[in-house]
């Protein structure tokens, strides 16, 4: 007689306890530099009601992700705007949306949170040249002019 495996969950995330501080990221002249000329020309067409994030360190490097004024939810869910496919990623991770004219990103009550500067946040505005940390990706805000 065969005993019945208990049926795994392969949904979970991972959780990665404390937190290691990584390096502060290069300024934001630095960061410009890394930027492919594509990437440049994107950023200037950007309007005041938009931003974008570009993953600068991590899985997925290079990607890059518009943020209209309606905001976008950001996860390991692929119904996220941000699909950020990792497990150290929740599945309903953060968001960011406009709120007073700038743009604020809002942990959505993650297990690994939500770090902007290598700060962990809940709640913060962005400013162009912040870094944004879900799991194990590094984001990169540009806001539109």
């Amino acid at each position: 007689m065969v005993a019945s495996q208990p049926e795994r969950d392969l949904t979970s995330t991972l959780h990665l306890g404390l937190r290691q501080v990584v390096e502060a990221s290069p300024d934001l002249s630095k960061n410009l530099e890394l930027l492919s000329d594509d990437d440049r020309k994107t950023l200037a067409l950007l309007g005041p009601r938009t931003a974008m994030l570009i993953v600068h360190r991590g899985p997925s490097k290079g990607s890059r992700f518009l943020v209209g004024a309606d905001g976008v939810t950001i996860g390991r869910s692929i119904e996220s705007e941000v699909f950020l496919d990792d497990v150290t990623v929740s599945r309903h991770h953060a968001h960011i949306s406009l709120k007073d004219s700038k743009f604020i990103v809002q942990d959505a009550g993650s297990l690994n949170g939500t770090y902007v500067n290598n700060a962990s946040v809940k709640e913060s505005s962005l400013a162009t040249g912040d870094e944004i940390q879900i799991g194990k990706f590094h984001m990169l805000y540009f806001g539109g002019k």
